[in-house]
């Protein structure tokens, strides 16, 4: 389209895919508002403070550090400028209901480990390392940086995909080279931070792993809104505008040309845009901002039948004492695995036993707390609102079941040394990011709806209209919700060039 008419742009959410973009767009040329319904930026990755405690809500890692760091190179920034990266060690501490624990490092010092508890699995560790980097080049390097505007663009990658087992789930994967089942689960568990099933999720995701290994495991000094507050900062030198408290309600379309003519919210503001780029849930964005006439592909029976990501029981904490001896990242596994994975994705039921993330950012940043205190979060996976479950009813009883077992397994003195509390169910998942199902991560990441088959960055029912964050291509997490920003915005500027560069002829 290369036109030099479209000029004002607008963002909906400020989460790390509608940064991305609108830092992009902003330094292209674009006249961008970003509209966010809560009191900060960052969706998920939110930050508060109580009585010294500095707690980050949502993800905690940042592998590779080129994708968040392009963002800042690609508009003429030094990364090193805003924020500083530091590397995590070990990667996590894998916590099993038997007592035993094993730690995800160097290569070298997980095949140390392996020798020990099952020396038999260590040819086919090696193996299975060999796989990842075909794997990563096929899925991160061709795969996430592709659109999928068609079909015959996602059947180029199959015969590579079939190739490289694409066909098998993660965790089957991870099974066809390594027979000790704390080892299967060590290596395939990492679907999980990002909305999938290891039983399920295509082992295209394997790509995780390879991601971790290569680059390490990063952290952003201060918590990870730090990245949130150096992106608005950046978006705003540029000439950026944002707008707090301002809930979009609503996509206008025109009936004619079905292009996005601007959008309304809560607070009866009206904002004209050439251009929307939406970082808000999908299933919200197009069942409850537009107008099902204008929605032929994207219509409200696509969205519902769709499979969507779990939810999570999140407790933050801060306690009177320190526990030098957790590390940064813990994987608390429940003594049931498959069968717990299944109560979450199938079953839709709260069972008896979860399994835990445990993050002691503390460990890396004392100052998050006050002198000789600890800050904590214990993300619980759980099933999203399809289960019926009354979250105002069960809040209060399950968060004093995790904070127990913490103190009965693994933080002894906990409870007698909690200082701060605060909790956040699926249902607030629901009504503070407006998440379909109360879902954490949107749609599974699923073989049939990934690539082509998951909504696309690129609205195929209205022009001007793009998506970005997890629920678009190439899914959930922080590298991808970084990369759909990118996508998106390369795809505007083919259909709508760069304002401040002269229009192609």
């Amino acid at each position: 389209m290369n036109s030099s008419h479209a000029t004002n742009a607008i963002v909906i959410g400020g989460g790390f895919g509608g940064l991305s973009a609108a830092v992009r767009l902003q330094a292209a040329g674009y006249k961008v508002t970003l509209l966010e319904k809560r009191h900060q930026l960052g969706g998920r990755a939110g930050v508060f403070e109580r009585k010294g405690y500095r707690i980050d809500t949502g993800p905690t890692i940042v592998t590779p550090p080129f994708v968040v760091e392009d963002v800042f190179r690609d508009v003429g920034r030094d990364p090193a400028d805003y924020i500083e990266l530091v590397p995590i060690h070990p990667h996590y501490r894998l916590h099993y209901a038997d007592g035993t624990h094993f730690d995800i490092g160097t290569v070298d010092e997980v095949a140390a480990q392996i020798e020990q508890i099952s020396p038999n699995d260590l040819k086919g560790y090696y193996k299975w390392l060999k796989i990842l980097k075909p794997i990563y080049e096929l899925g991160f390097e061709q795969f996430a940086m592709t659109p999928f505007e068609s079909l015959w663009s996602m059947a180029k990658v199959i015969p590579p995909g079939i190739r490289l087992k694409s066909y098998k789930s993660v965790y089957g994967l991870v099974a066809s080279y390594m027979k000790n089942e704390h080892l299967r689960m060590a290596f395939s568990f990492l679907p999980l931070f990002i909305g999938g099933n290891p039983f399920t999720t295509t082992s295209v995701y394997s790509l995780i792993a390879y991601l971790e290994t290569e680059y390490g495991m990063l952290w952003v000094r201060g918590g990870t809104h730090r990245l949130v507050e150096a992106l608005e900062r950046l978006f705003k030198e540029l000439g950026g505008t944002v707008k707090l408290n301002s809930e979009v309600t609503k996509i206008e379309v025109s009936e004619k040309e079905r292009k996005v003519t601007g959008v309304n919210t809560k607070g009866g503001e009206e904002y004209t845009a050439d251009i929307i780029v939406s970082n808000a849930d999908v299933a919200n964005t197009y069942m409850q901002l537009i107008d099902s006439k204008y929605r032929r592909k994207n219509s409200d029976r696509r969205y519902e039948n769709a499979k969507y990501s779990m939810s999570l029981f999140m407790v933050y904490f801060g306690t009177k004492k320190t526990y030098p001896n957790m590390p940064h990242h813990n994987i608390i596994f429940s003594p049931r695995y498959k069968e717990l994975v299944k109560d979450i994705f199938d079953r839709h039921i709260l069972p008896e036993d979860f399994a835990i993330y445990l993050h002691v950012p503390t460990r890396t940043d004392p100052e998050l707390a006050p002198p000789g205190c600890e800050t904590f979060y214990a993300c619980v996976p759980v099933t999203h609102q399809d289960s019926g479950i009354d979250w105002e009813e069960m809040k209060e009883p399950f968060k004093d079941r995790v904070l127990k077992f913490l103190n009965d397994k693994y933080l002894p003195g906990l409870l007698e040394n909690l200082d701060v509390c605060e909790v956040f169910t699926p249902l607030d998942f629901e009504r503070e990011f407006n998440a379909y199902k109360g879902n954490a991560f949107q749609l599974q990441p699923l073989l049939m709806q990934s690539g082509y088959f998951r909504p696309h960055n690129r609205s195929r029912d209205i022009k001007g209209l793009y998506i970005v964050g997890a629920g678009t291509h190439p899914g959930g997490g922080v590298p991808s919700a970084f990369l759909s920003g990118k996508v998106s915005t390369d795809l505007i500027f083919q259909d709508y060039g760069k304002p401040n560069e002269p229009p192609s002829e």
